[in-house]
Order: structure tokens, then C-alpha cells, then sequence
């Protein structure tokens, strides 16, 4: 079988959506870039990848040969070489600063097309991109010029300086996802502050820089809105350890790659960032962002168990034909290639709006900004769950093979697993969506959104949007319940909403797709999508539209 060698080359949608959102320049530049990235990503840096998940993990060394405490992560050499390419790709530091190249700064579009093609190879490692993602947003709008100075031409490095990786330490263990439960204390000394209390899952500890914490200042309120945010340095300017201790690493199903760890502060120097007990609302802003990285490594994780699926197919033969020659093969490939075409996209129109809120030069609107919201909420949540979804999917295809780890399917599925988790439950985000249903009439704008859409499809499609309206119904009646019902009917809906919210987004990027992008195929995709999605066919399904389509949408000329 042959082996996929560039993820760039093998993704033509993905460079289509970049044609869509990126100047002609931009696009220019960054189509030879991602080109060489995704070789990259497909060759050396997926080869390291499956080393470290293997024999290669992070390690914990407590002391040194004298017995001092030194709490020093040890990551392989394939690791650190990783990082350095990665980072030196701009993956962060090009949101923020410019390109040389090009003369001005890159975007969030840009970084997060390197997330998904570096997210096909590993996602554990794509989690510390995240959380230097997050400490460089939350460094660039909040932080004091002075702490900017002393932390953010390193968090941003392409290599002209020394790299801090960040990390965003939120999580307690009596809190969990009741961060307002937090009880990691602030202490006041001169013009900084040190931090004593302990983080229970805290991620890229020790490859850190710097971190962002959270913590209560004496005499804070309780709750969420007491706490505050602090830029905490891993280690003094000597190279000693800032009074942070890691106590031990985290054994995890999955994502190996990233060192999570159960860490102490007792009097570790932090500087404040930003105003005193705002931090819970500068790091909902980071949680949105990795929200978007997470949604990223998820349709990462599904174009990989995808393709590894579609070239075993073409590979495989079974009493005597190739698997792709049954039709219930060519089914189930359809139906992902399909899926997963059409959530990338949809991921990727959030990012480019992503892109406008985010941005301090392009005013936005209080729809924008609630559709914003709203969006991460709902395609985090489907993302991860088709990425799980997809993995199950290719390792039934390679039968017995797929269960093997000489394959890279069970990592998919230790790794797709914890994004399920990581930034928000469905449970979580099914009560974000109830907030700004209740709080900012998120429902009204995505209603309004999504009606001017179809309106705007040309005639030809119009027989496919029956479905997608008939649901649009079905979710205005269920709101009307929702909106008026006491909090346990809320609650007990919020997820119903949230999957109904995200089949119409959805459908109706499938449906413009269709009319931007023009050619049968995408309509095709379309029709497969919408008759899945909306179950029109569930049980009877004379036209069998999945494997009729089958050499348009998946390809008859795979090479295996």
C-alpha cells in the first residue's frame, strides 16, 4: 500500500478554501509553504510522531544524581526536532507579527491550516501549538508593555530568538470545570506576585516557557469572577526552577506526545495580565481560541483515518476483488469523504470569522460576535465526536490490521478520544449554548443567518434545501419550548439544539459549496450530505446515491 507522502498535495478542498479566504499574495506564499509543511508533516515529522507515542514519551526526572529537585521533563530528540521546525513555520508566531516575505502579518486562516495538516500526523503534539497559541493572544491584547517586552518575542520566535512554548493552567482538582471552585492563591510582593497552590492537569508542563495561571488574590471575591490571570515564567533567569514543582505525569490514553502533568506552585514569581479579577474573562477569550484548535485536530484526525481507510480499500482484496469493488465499502468511504469535506469546510468558514472578531483592525458586529460564539460551540462539539466516529470507521475497514499498532488507527483513536474532553464536554458546551441563546439571542442571529443563505442559492438547488428547512422549523418550535422552560427543560434540550444547530450550518455549507465552488462533484457531495444528515433514506434506498457517486467524490485512480 502505498504510503501517503504530502498531506498538502493529497487535500485539494483545503487549497481551494485557501483560494476562498486568502488574498491572491497571501495565497501565493502560502500554498509553497504548505506544500513543503505538508510533506513535512507526512514524512519525517509522522515517523517521529509514531516513535514517541511508542517507546519515546515524555519522562519525568524529579532530581538529579545529587537529589535535588530539578522536576525536568526529558522528550526525545525527534521531539525537539518537531519543535523547532514547526514553530519556526510560524504556526504562532505569524498571527502576530510579519512575514518577511510578504511584509505583514499572516492570519489565523493561515495557522490554522498548518494545525490541520500537522494534526493528521499528531494531534498530541498540535496541543502545545494550541496552548502557545493561547499564551501569545492572551500575552498580545492584555498583557503591560513590560511584560510583552520580557515574554512575547520569545512565545512568537521563528528562530531568531529562544522559543517559550506557553501553556494556560486552568484546571484544579476539586474544580474540574467549575473553575469558580479554584483555590490557587496570588500573594502580593512589591510589583509581582508569587503563586502557591497546585494545578491538577496541566499540559506542555516543563516545554513551557511560560504559563498562564489562574489564581485568587487575598481578598478576592469567590467564585469565578475573583480570580485573576498571571504570566508565570517555568524558570528564573538563572535556570532554576521558579518555585514550580511537578509532583507527577499524567498516564493518558492518548496524546502521549504532550507532557500533562499534576504541578505545585508554592511562591512562584507571576506578573498580572490585565486588570485584577478579570482573568476568567481573558481566559474564556484563550478557551474560545483553543476551542477552534481543537475543532482543527479533529478534522485533522478525521482527513487521516479517511485517507489510511480509502487507500487500504483500493489496496485490500477480498475473495478475490478489491475492497472499493462492495458496495458497502463504497458506502461507508462516500459518506466520509463527504462528511469530512464538508465539516472542514464548515470549520474553516468559523476561522475565517474567527479572523474578523479577533482582529483589533476590522470593527465587528454584536452578531458577529455572538455567531462567533455560537459556531465554536457547536462544530467543537460535532468535530470531535466524527473524529472519534471516523477512526472506529477506518479500523473496521482494515478488519483485524486496524486493531494492530504497527498502524497509525489506534492512535487516532487514543488521541480523537480526549478532544471529546479537552476544552468543554458536550455537557459544557450544550450550557454555552444555552447562555447565549438566553443572553445574547444567539438563536435569532443564526436563524436570520441561515434563512438569507438559502435564500441566496440559485434555483437549481432549491429541491435540495427542502430537508435543511424542514429542520429549520423543527428547531424554531424546540426553542420556543426551550427559551420559556425552566432550567431542567434548558438543560435537558441544550445538546438536542446544539446538533441541530450544527446539521443546518452544515447543510447549508454544503449547499454553497455547491454554488461556489461549481462542478458536479460538490453537488454530489451535497445530495449525499443533506440525505445522510437529515436520514431521508433511512431504511429504503433505492437510488444509492453513496455508491453512485462513489468514483466522482472518492476517486477511482488511488494509487495504492
Amino acid at each position: 500500500m502505498k504510503k501517503i507522502e504530502n498531506f498538502y498535495l493529497e487535500d485539494p478542498h483545503l487549497k481551494e478554501i485557501l483560494e476562498r479566504y486568502l488574498d491572491e499574495d497571501f495565497f501565493a506564499w502560502s500554498d509553497q509553504e504548505l506544500n513543503t509543511f505538508g510533506k513535512l508533516c507526512a514524512g519525517e515529522i509522522d515517523e517521529r510522531a509514531v516513535h514517541t507515542d511508542r517507546e519515546g514519551q515524555p519522562k519525568l526526572i524529579k532530581y538529579n544524581r545529587l537529589g535535588e529537585e530539578i522536576s525536568q521533563i526529558w522528550v526525545n530528540e525527534g521531539y525537539k526536532k518537531t519543535v523547532e521546525q514547526t514553530y519556526n513555520k510560524g504556526i504562532v508566531g505569524y498571527i502576530h507579527k510579519n512575514i518577511p516575505e510578504l511584509a505583514r502579518k499572516g492570519n489565523y486562516v493561515y495557522s490554522y491550516a498548518q494545525g490541520y495538516l500537522l494534526s493528521q500526523t499528531e494531534p498530541g503534539f498540535y496541543c502545545p501549538v494550541t496552548l502557545s497559541m493561547a499564551t501569545a493572544l492572551l500575552l498580545e491584547r492584555y498583557a503591560s508593555h513590560e511584560v510583552k517586552e520580557k515574554f512575547l518575542p520569545h512565545v512568537l520566535s521563528t528562530g531568531e530568538t529562544e522559543l517559550y512554548e506557553g501553556a494556560t493552567f486552568l484546571t484544579e482538582r476539586q474544580g474540574g470545570s467549575d473553575v469558580g471552585a479554584n483555590d490557587t492563591k496570588a500573594i502580593q510582593n512589591g510589583d509581582m506576585y508569587q503563586i502557591w497552590g497546585e494545578k491538577y492537569f496541566a499540559s506542555n508542563s516543563g516545554m513551557c516557557g511560560v504559563t498562564m495561571v489562574l489564581a485568587r488574590i487575598e481578598g478576592a471575591f469567590t467564585g469565578t469572577k475573583g480570580l485573576s490571570l498571571f504570566a508565570v515564567p517555568w524558570r528564573n533567569d538563572d535556570g532554576s526552577l521558579n518555585g514550580i514543582h511537578i509532583r507527577r505525569l499524567k498516564d493518558k490514553l492518548g496524546v502521549r506526545a504532550v507532557p500533562s502533568a499534576e504541578v505545585e506552585f508554592k511562591g512562584a514569581e507571576a506578573y498580572l495580565v490585565g486588570e485584577q479579577d478579570r482573568g476568567i474573562y481573558y481566559m474564556m477569550e484563550a478557551l474560545n481560541l483553543s476551542r477552534v484548535c481543537n475543532a482543527i485536530a479533529s478534522i485533522g484526525i478525521m482527513r487521516r483515518a479517511y485517507l489510511e481507510a480509502r487507500n487500504y480499500a483500493f489496496y485490500r482484496e477480498a475473495f478475490g476483488k478489491p475492497l472499493t469493488h462492495y458496495p458497502m465499502i463504497k458506502e461507508t468511504l462516500t459518506r466520509l469523504a463527504v462528511k469530512q469535506e464538508v465539516e472542514t469546510s464548515a470549520v474553516f468558514q468559523l476561522v475565517h470569522l474567527f479572523d474578523r472578531v479577533v482582529s483589533d483592525d476590522i470593527p465587528t458586529t454584536e452578531e458577529e460576535s455572538t455567531l462567533n460564539r455560537l459556531l465554536i460551540a457547536i462544530l467543537k462539539k460535532e468535530s470531535a465526536e466524527q473524529a472519534i466516529h471516523f477512526s472506529h470507521e477506518a479500523i473496521e475497514i482494515h478488519g483485524g490490521n486496524g486493531y494492530i499498532e504497527d498502524f497509525v488507527l489506534p492512535r487516532l483513536l487514543r488521541d480523537a478520544q480526549v478532544l471529546t474532553v479537552w476544552e468543554g464536554t458536550a455537557n459544557i458546551l450544550g450550557i454555552e449554548v444555552l447562555r447565549l441563546i438566553n443572553k445574547h439571542k444567539a438563536h435569532e442571529y443564526f436563524l436570520s443567518q441561515m434563512k438569507r443563505d438559502l435564500a441566496h442559492l440559485p434555483d437549481e438547488l432549491i429541491p435540495l434545501t427542502l430537508p435543511v428547512t424542514k429542520g429549520i422549523v423543527i428547531l424554531e418550535q424546540l426553542l420556543k419550548l426551550v427559551v420559556k422552560g425552566n432550567p431542567d427543560t434548558q438543560t435537558y434540550h441544550a445538546k438536542r439544539i446544539a446538533e441541530l444547530m450544527v446539521n443546518i450550518f452544515e447543510s447549508v455549507v454544503a449547499l454553497k459549496d455547491a454554488y461556489t465552488f461549481k462542478g458536479e462533484r460538490k453537488r454530489m457531495i451535497a445530495e449525499v450530505f443533506i440525505q445522510e444528515t437529515w436520514k431521508e433514506t433511512e431504511w429504503i434506498d433505492e437510488e444509492m446515491k453513496s455508491v453512485q457517486y462513489f468514483d466522482e467524490i472518492v476517486g477511482v485512480n488511488v494509487e495504492v
